[in-house]
């Protein structure tokens, strides 16, 4: 999956929305991103699956954008996910890929949410939600599917 990357990209952009931490890095600097998209909330870190880091550069190139995102969510440890949960009408699943690095919840910079969704979608590689009221889109590298949250 890094291949994929390498070719695509010479750079990408992560910000993390609760920490105000970017970071602009090529390929040989994976750590990083695992870094900027740990749990916020409890600081733990967790290896992100390079599938997302591949379908993150695919978007920003189908919406004709430097792959440049705002990250609302990345890795969840199981303590925050329980959380989340556990409030009523939250829409986050007791099971969330989050917790296996496997969902990214993204704002492509300059671009609206709702295009960006309708380009994950398009392209059928996992998971596709919506959150207009919260102005982001899920994305993970499971099963394809799509929903729409709050």
């Amino acid at each position: 999956m890094y291949a994929l990357f390498i070719v695509a990209c010479a750079v990408l952009e992560l910000t993390n929305t609760h920490t105000n931490e970017v970071v602009r890095v090529t390929p040989d600097a994976f750590a990083q991103f695992d870094h900027v998209l740990r749990d916020h909330r409890t600081g733990e870190q967790f290896t992100m699956d390079p599938a997302l880091y591949d379908l993150l550069v695919d978007l920003a190139a189908a919406a004709g954008r430097e792959p440049e995102y705002e990250i609302i969510s990345g890795y969840r440890s199981p303590a925050t996910n329980a959380k989340l949960a556990s409030r009523p009408g939250s829409g986050v699943s007791s099971k969330s890929l989050h917790m296996q690095g496997r969902a990214i919840d993204v704002r492509l910079k300059g671009y609206p949410t709702a295009k960006l969704r309708d380009l994950a979608v398009s392209l059928k590689r996992g998971g596709v939600g919506y959150y207009e009221r919260s102005d982001f889109v899920h994305l993970d590298t499971g099963r394809v599917r799509t929903w729409a949250g709050k």
